[in-house]
């Protein structure tokens, strides 16, 4: 601990301070919440910021899931993340591992290639993007998303895990070897267990871009059915015109958090020794 911290007043500073901020990030989910088990006349009539009130409408879920469609929103949401999501991991996480421990002409050409490719504005691809898709026949196709987003995880992906590869060990891949491991054997039984941390910790970064990237599901896909939650919520909202239904509309965008916190607390352990080990390496 610093010198600094030891002081008994800067501790309650401290103190105070996270409270403030973990109350500044908790605050719009709660209201998330309560918003989502109210009707129009109770955020219109009472101050928008009262509880609900009874009898609580756990309608508005069955509601929104029904009538906009929202359960194969989800479920189109959930296959186009993981697929997109693992795909990405195993391509990146092999790339990673060549760039990291085999020197060879043009290596490091071809990672600079990589880390370029993350400073070019997602825009400026979108018109031949939308072409190329369109003559791959690939548009309004879940598996046109998959192919895009999987392509879209790899860069940042390459970045973090090649730093993360070149901090394991060399004698462990030399060992192995002598005991008769293939490359594929190495990487996949010894290098990915070990680099586990990091790969979770990427893994978490990618799933939150794509469960919530919006832009690319427009511009890509027009046919409703294969709609993810992003591009469900906005159509919803034009869906209901002149009258916004603030009660369901708070009841879809819980929906769509619900996965990823889910998925951050069945992970929260493995993040933060992911984050760990990559700030003490």
């Amino acid at each position: 601990m610093s010198d600094g911290l030891k002081n008994p007043f800067w501790r309650i500073v401290v103190n105070l301070l996270l409270i403030v901020w973990a109350i500044m990030v908790l605050y719009p989910l709660v209201w998330t919440v309560l918003g989502s088990l109210k009707d129009n006349q109770q955020f219109f009539q009472g101050n928008p910021w009262d509880l609900p009130q009874f009898p609580l409408l756990f309608s508005n879920f069955s509601y929104v899931w029904d009538k906009y469609q929202f359960g194969g929103y989800f479920m189109n949401s959930i296959i186009v993340t993981v697929v997109s999501v693992l795909a990405g991991l195993v391509l990146s996480s092999m790339t990673a591992y060549i760039l990291a421990r085999f020197a060879f002409k043009g290596s490091g050409v071809l990672y600079y290639v990589y880390i370029a490719s993350m400073m070019i504005p997602m825009f400026l691809g979108m018109i031949p993007l939308f072409f190329l898709m369109s003559d791959m026949g690939l548009t309004n196709s879940l598996l046109g998303l998959i192919i895009v987003y999987t392509v879209s995880t790899i860069p940042f992906s390459v970045f973090v895990l090649v730093g993360f590869f070149k901090t394991l060990p060399s004698e462990i891949e030399e060992a192995a070897m002598m005991d008769g491991a293939s490359y594929y054997g190495i990487f996949f039984r010894i290098m990915m267990p070990l680099a586990k941390p990091g790969l979770i910790s990427v893994s978490i970064i990618n799933v939150l871009n794509t469960w919530n990237e919006y832009i690319l599901g427009v511009v890509l896909n027009s046919e409703p059915s294969k709609y993810t939650l992003p591009v469900g919520i906005a159509v919803m909202q034009g869906e209901m015109q002149y009258r916004t239904e603030w009660g369901p509309l708070f009841a879809a965008l819980l929906i769509s958090m619900v996965p990823v916190m889910i998925f951050y607390l069945i992970f929260q352990r493995q993040i933060a020794s992911g984050i760990t080990a990559g700030a003490v390496k």
